[in-house]
């Protein structure tokens, strides 16, 4: 039975001691996008991490009801006749989501239910109590929906919140659930991508545009900027803000400011120009190719070369917005983040050799992940390695694709020494993955997921965390922290919080390495 108990996360604490100060770590750690699916509980309000809400009508197929009218913070301000609304929590725990008795506290008159793995207990105007248990799994991999059935219009149901069992005294002062913060409180950077929303973020391009304290959830519009850095200033570790690629220049302004008045003066703030500009899956590569031809930058039948170009551009008038706010550099790290096996061509010729990006900067930021990307058309294919064992996956992984990544490292310290700033990752880890065809080839995901479990891939990642120290890079962010094992990846160190160093062995891998690495 696994649950994340208060005595649980405080024995926790007991055994690690947590003798690494943030300051002293040499390791970051990406957070997941917040998500009812996500596993990495950041908050006892459960509710900030519930999916937009869903109309439903009786005989139509989910989100088959009438488009719903909700105010600017997102509240539903009334329903058709016989229809209701509703939102999953919690999905994908699997009996890992604290068990017992949460508490919906809301404002306004209207009736609300939950539905799967949750027994209502008691009620009264604003306040239901009801007993959740992701281990009876009875839909939903163990999670819950809250369904709204009615609300008054002229004071309709608003600021609801699902409280985890045990903090509906503290959840105002202590948003953030202990074991979260007990996971990652050794750690130097927590960098927020996924949290703001970064990736083809087409919405945030003025300050209204982000995500807020006020709104009914962190899903939407992403996690606010206050509380990124209230958990930093809890925790005394460096923010890493990418600034979403249509941001105005009114909107990185505001952005530093609300930074420079509430972040604790002793941290440093990474600041980096959108996320991997480089990549082509991506809406923000697409308008900087978009950009550069309207700025007629680089050359015409190779659009890649003024995506590049603009990345620099626009990067270096992002540092001085936040270096005028700042009053300088002294509290700034302005990060170029790009394609690790970029080299001489991409990321020397065209994005710090421009414009004199390369003088403008603090770091060069790459992603050497130890790569396994299959398909039916790559260099090995998808059913083949689908017959392989899981030692010869992590065969492979040490005489091929080790060596590859850290070749990236070494050339991409040569590029940064030229310019002589620092050489850190933006992300790194193993990166063992379906691709095309290969992502729905079952047998191959089982064996990755394998992997990821075997012993050995903490061996593979001491071994990949000494060699990317010894090349350079003096900041390493993992990719990332919690989540559950799919087709799409095993990104997370663990899959779920209530996982421990002893039955995850690269998130051992990493906790002893940190603690063993610690900087003076």
């Amino acid at each position: 039975m696994k649950r994340l108990l208060l005595s649980v996360w405080l024995g926790g604490l007991g055994v690690t001691g947590f003798a690494v100060e943030p300051a002293q770590s040499r390791l970051g750690i990406n957070f997941p996008a917040m998500a009812d699916y996500s596993t990495d509980y950041a908050f006892v309000d459960v509710f900030r991490m519930s999916r937009k809400w869903s109309s439903q009508r009786p005989g139509e197929k989910w989100g088959g009801g009438p488009e719903l009218t909700r105010d600017a913070n997102g509240w539903i301000t009334q329903l058709e006749t016989n229809c209701w609304a509703e939102t999953p929590l919690l999905t994908s725990s699997n009996g890992h989501a604290p068990t017992g008795d949460y508490v919906c506290l809301y404002d306004g008159e209207g009736v609300i239910d939950f539905r799967f793995n949750a027994e209502i207990i008691s009620r009264a105007p604003g306040r239901i109590v009801f007993h959740f248990d992701s281990e009876t799994n009875t839909q939903l991999s163990g999670g819950t929906f809250l369904t709204l059935r009615s609300t008054n219009p002229t004071n309709y149901v608003r600021n609801i919140r699902v409280i985890m069992p045990g903090f509906e005294a503290t959840y105002r002062e202590q948003p953030f659930y202990p074991p979260f913060l007990a996971r990652w409180k050794e750690f130097n950077t927590f960098r927020f991508m996924d949290w703001l929303r970064t990736n083809n973020g087409k919405q945030q391009l003025e300050w209204s545009d982000r995500g807020t304290t006020n709104y009914c959830n962190y899903t939407e519009h992403g996690v606010p900027v206050e509380v990124m850095v209230d958990l930093c200033n809890r925790l005394k570790v460096n923010p890493w803000f990418s600034i979403p690629h249509p941001a105005s220049d009114d909107y990185v302004q505001q952005f530093a400011a609300l930074v420079k008045h509430s972040l604790n003066p002793s941290l440093k703030v990474y600041v980096e120009y959108s996320n991997e500009v480089w990549n082509g899956m991506f809406e923000q590569h697409r308008y900087a190719e978009a950009k550069g031809k309207e700025l007629n930058l680089g050359v015409v039948t190779r659009p890649w070369e003024g995506a590049a170009i603009f990345y620099g551009l626009r990067s270096q008038e992002i540092f001085k917005i936040w270096e005028k706010v700042f009053g300088g550099r002294d509290r700034l790290v302005r990060v170029v983040a790009w394609q690790a096996g970029g080299g001489t061509y991409w990321t020397d010729g065209l994005v710090l050799g421009k414009n004199d990006t390369g003088k403008n900067v603090d770091a060069l930021a790459i992603a050497p992940y130890i790569t396994i990307c299959i398909g039916t058309s790559t260099k090995l294919n998808a059913n083949t390695v689908a017959s392989w064992t899981v030692d010869q996956v992590l065969d492979y992984a040490e005489t091929n694709a080790l060596p590859e990544c850290l070749e990236w490292t070494r050339s991409s310290k040569a590029i940064a020494d030229k310019y002589g700033i620092r050489l850190i990752c933006y992300e790194s880890g193993q990166h063992f993955v379906g691709v095309g065809e290969g992502v729905n080839n079952e047998a191959m995901t089982k064996l990755f997921i394998a992997a990821n479990r075997h012993p050995r891939m903490g061996a593979i990642y001491t071994r990949y965390l000494d060699a990317l120290s010894a090349a350079g890079c003096d900041l390493v962010c993992l990719w990332n922290s919690t989540g559950i094992w799919t087709k799409w990846g095993s990104w997370g160190l663990t899959e779920y919080l209530d996982e421990t160093e002893t039955t995850q062995p690269k998130f051992k891998a990493v906790s002893d390495w940190n603690r063993q690495h610690a900087k003076p």
